[in-house]
């Protein structure tokens, strides 16, 4: 070990005689992780406690002798450190890196291990993997085929259990797959705080169900569905939609509040037929909400915009950019590159005054906030606003009865849900940009489609200043431009120099170099995970908050066995 390793304070430990450098204390499945190799597991998850149950992660462990008289350290004729392990096998999960450990993943008693422990687990499964929705991210299939015996030697009627049990509005259970690994009632109890499942009944006639009086209906029990390791747990809106082997996955970020909710979007041929949770352990560990799931629906929302709902061009648009009465209001669901042309839109029209509307609502110290934009520190960031904004227009509405403003840029926002009344509207000249129609688009001179969220490419800022993109996981509208595109056909009528600014990745070439906020960053490299921004300028506004995630799970875990 050379000097700098000792100074480092990581310990060295040993997976099947490899040595591995890590922190104290580590989960040896996650250890073993960390260097590309897998101990299988059932009950073990990272972001909750350890449990044991399932036997799965069986391992040799093995610790540098001593001499029991002397207390000295056991040697080998080489000089090494002589090697004592276990008679019989540890569980990874419930044990903890310690200096000099010796770890065998691959031994025989391992393999023997795992392959009893499968045929246990197989003895009461249904053999209905053909019609399982967990088909294809199912670690019993998985697991059976890297580790198990390939045969079984039960020759008895299985035990029936209950099927197509409803434990809440949005979760199903099919009891005769659940291998009794217990994560979803730590998640219940852990991280949602309710403590509502359970198990009921003993040895194979165990059976996971709700305590009496009680349903499975926290805004987070899908997040049971997304760890259940099997297929007991099941989607109610996803039950049965699609084989999961043909969905295209597609990082993204939840637009629910402005806590900047890691996701995967999974579509087939254009369609969005789920959203799930992607780990990020900075922003959301690996959780979300399950109201978050349904925003996809909005893609194909019964008044949802498209080329024919356009009442008019960006030729028609001309004409009342040159008003010298001219304001803007921009939403904090835009991404910051829209938000940056569209203030550079503002800024070049010698705008009167620019707005963005407040969405609060009540959050719950998990993964909703109060602030329900999910990018109102990109409109603070790119100067769009210099405060916080107002759930309710009243100086914008002021200002066009003085008449001091005769036409109206609206961007995403139902301006009558904000305040301004029909007759307000009524004295301006309204164009309108956004997904859907509503009383301000009816009002609006001309009206100009754009897309949501998932149809193109982009960037959030959260409530901790993290920098996030997100990616197009479907094709927009046929006849619907991208929002960046018109707005740099725009600028470009206004300001003839300014250049193509169609794609994301021009506009950070613009950002990076006119805002020192994105000094050094670029699109293309911004990591999985995002970059944390420098936010200082902003801290002192009260919903400038860090990770919502309060819970802490339980301290207790198993210890090794012996």
């Amino acid at each position: 070990m050379s000097e700098d390793q000792k100074d480092d304070g990581l310990i060295s430990v040993f997976v099947d005689d490899k040595e591995v450098r890590c922190k104290p204390g580590t989960n040896l499945v996650d250890l073993v992780a960390s260097v590309g190799e897998e101990i299988p597991h059932y009950c073990y998850h990272p972001k909750l406690s350890v449990s044991g149950n399932c036997r799965m992660c069986l391992i040799e462990l093995g610790m540098p002798g001593r001499d029991r008289n002397t207390g000295e350290p056991m040697l080998n004729e080489d000089g090494t450190p002589k090697i004592m392990f276990f008679p019989n096998p540890a569980i990874a999960c419930g044990t903890k890196a310690g200096p000099g450990m010796h770890i065998r993943t691959k031994s025989e008693m391992v393999k023997r291990c795992r392959e009893g422990v499968m045929e246990f687990l197989l003895i009461n499964h249904p053999l209905d993997c053909p019609i399982c929705d967990q088909a294809g991210e199912c670690k019993l299939q998985e697991f059976s085929t890297d580790y198990g015996k390939g045969y079984s030697r039960f020759v008895e009627q299985k035990v029936v259990k209950p099927k197509r049990t409803v434990l809440g509005p949005r979760v199903m259970l099919d009891d005769e797959r659940c291998v009794l690994c217990s994560r979803c009632i730590r998640f219940s109890k852990e991280v949602a705080n309710d403590d509502v499942l359970g198990f009921v009944d003993r040895g194979s006639y165990s059976t996971l169900t709700c305590y009496p009086g009680k349903q499975l209906e926290n805004n987070y029990s899908l997040n049971t569905v997304d760890i259940c390791p099997v297929g007991a747990l099941t989607s109610r809106d996803f039950r049965f939609k699609m084989r999961v082997w043909f969905l295209k996955e597609t990082p993204s970020i939840c637009t629910e509040s402005s806590v900047g909710v890691n996701t995967l979007v999974s579509s087939r041929e254009g369609k969005i037929y789920r959203i799930t949770p992607r780990r990020n352990d900075e922003v959301n560990d690996t959780w979300m909400s399950d109201s978050g799931r349904v925003i996809y629906k909005e893609v194909e929302d019964e008044n949802r915009l498209s080329s024919d709902s356009s009442s008019g061009d960006l030729a028609q648009i001309h004409k009342y950019l040159e008003s010298e009465k001219i304001a803007y209001v921009g939403s904090g669901s835009s991404s910051v590159e829209e938000l940056y042309l569209y203030n550079r839109l503002s800024r070049t029209t010698r705008s009167v005054a620019n707005y963005l509307v407040a969405h609060t609502q009540e959050g719950d110290e998990l993964l909703i906030s109060n602030d329900a934009n999910p990018n109102t520190r990109g409109a603070l960031s790119v100067g769009l606003i210099e405060s916080l904004p107002e759930d309710q227009l009243s100086d914008l509405g002021s200002k066009i009865d003085a008449g001091d403003v005769d036409t109206l840029v609206a961007y995403n926002e139902d301006l009558t849900a904000a305040g301004i009344t029909a007759e307000q509207l009524a004295k301006v000249d309204v164009i309108y940009f956004g997904t859907n129609s509503n009383a301000t688009s009816e009002a609006a001179a001309v009206v100009i489609p754009t897309l949501t969220v998932f149809e193109k490419d982009g960037t959030f800022i959260n409530q901790q200043f993290r920098l996030q993109k997100f990616l197009q996981a479907i094709p927009g509208l046929s006849g619907v431009a991208d929002d960046l595109e018109t707005f740099s056909q725009l600028l470009n009528h206004v300001e003839p120099d300014t250049g193509d600014l169609s794609s994301v990745q021009a506009v950070w070439a613009e950002l990076s170099s006119e805002i020192s906020l994105f000094e050094g960053q670029s699109f293309a490299a911004l990591s999985p995970e995002g970059v944390a921004l420098d936010g200082s300028t902003f801290k002192h506004l009260p919903f400038c908050e860090g990770k919502t995630l309060h819970y802490e799970p339980a301290a207790e875990t198993v210890e090794a066995e012996a």
